[in-house]
């Protein structure tokens, strides 16, 4: 939601990334709104499952991009909003990290109680 609260300063800045400059008004429309729909995903059970895995792939693209700015870049521009905002780049990487361990740590819980459901013929 912060990015859409201060979406011309967040445009600003992704124009301002060397690896995102060419696409940034496709970015800073997109990336809000999928973090919005991943994030409803996150809460419907029904789609518990494939919000973990859109927000894994999202978090490793965004480790990604962090670790690409950090060893590849001279300029390092920062688009992040809230708490993350605090944080130096290292420490972001770290946080990033963390939560895409987190991510497919909850991807393998969901998939081991999926295969661990009741079996069909016990409702006998």
């Amino acid at each position: 939601m912060n990015k859409l609260l201060v979406f011309d300063e967040f445009i600003i800045q992704i124009g301002q990334s060397p690896v995102l400059t060419a696409y940034a008004g496709l970015v800073a429309w997109t990336v809000p709104y999928l973090e919005i729909i991943i994030a409803v995903m996150l809460i419907v059970p029904r789609f518990r499952l494939l919000g973990l895995y859109a927000s894994f792939s999202l978090m490793v693209m965004f480790t990604a991009y962090i670790f690409i700015i950090l060893n590849f870049s001279k300029s390092i521009p920062c688009s992040c909003g809230g708490v993350l905002e605090k944080l130096g780049w290292t420490e972001h990487l770290i946080f990033n990290i963390a939560f895409v361990i987190l991510a497919f740590i909850g991807i393998q819980i969901m998939n081991g109680q999926k295969n661990y459901s009741t079996p069909k013929y016990a409702s006998l």
